[in-house]
């Protein structure tokens, strides 16, 4: 989430946007649709036959747009107002090759495996005197590092894709793209950033990787 996250989110509370041909309301103590989110959207990655994951779906607006591009796709979240919001939009857009569950990263769906695994990630690296202090804090809040829960992630991810499984992560150069990419690379995927913006401070990319 860019640095003007917590202006941004105020603008989108109770708002309807539109993204192609979508309609996605934003709710309060939910992360808003960001620059973050629209470059996701702009650059994901998915195909007709795929089964997809996306983890920490906010307002669901990335699962919905992948929903109208693959064959079913399943939306988590940590946050239960999230959870909520997904799924008022999923009913507001009529999509029925989706669904919402709440846990915190894989919980939800163990034993499952994916094509697709999508993860707008919390990289912010944060200390404890900056921490909101309610459940917004799980979409942003990366640790001291920003890789708190990058990491954790990363060290699960291979145990829910199939056989040439591919993620797509959004991530900050303030959370160290390269040790994501080296990571990436050394559990025997193929990884690259495929999308970049440029903020003030810092840069939000989208690494996408397939496994060899």
């Amino acid at each position: 989430m860019p640095w003007g996250f917590l202006e941004l989110k105020d603008v989108y509370i109770d708002k309807m946007m539109e993204y192609n041909g979508l309609k996605i309301e934003s709710c309060e103590r939910v992360y808003a649709p960001s620059e973050d989110t629209l470059l996701l959207a702009e650059n994901l990655n998915s195909m007709p036959d795929d089964y997809v994951l996306e983890i920490g779906t906010g307002t669901g607006f990335i699962a919905l747009a992948a929903s109208l591009k693959t064959k079913k796709v399943v939306a988590t979240d940590i946050n239960p107002h999230a959870v909520k919001c997904a799924r008022k939009n999923l009913k507001i857009n009529n999509i029925s090759n989706m669904e919402v569950r709440q846990g915190d990263l894989f919980k939800p769906v163990k034993g499952e495996k994916f094509d697709l695994i999508i993860f707008n990630t919390p990289y912010l690296p944060s200390s404890e005197d900056e921490i909101i202090g309610d459940e917004l804090d799980a979409a942003w809040n990366g640790g001291i590092d920003g890789r708190k829960v990058i990491d954790v992630f990363l060290d699960d991810l291979k145990d829910y894709l199939g056989k040439k499984g591919r993620i797509q992560l959004v991530q900050s150069s303030l959370s160290d793209n390269k040790k994501t990419l080296e990571k990436l690379e050394n559990m025997g995927f193929e990884a690259e950033i495929t999308a970049l913006e440029r903020f003030f401070f810092e840069e939000i990319v989208v690494i996408s990787a397939e496994l060899k």
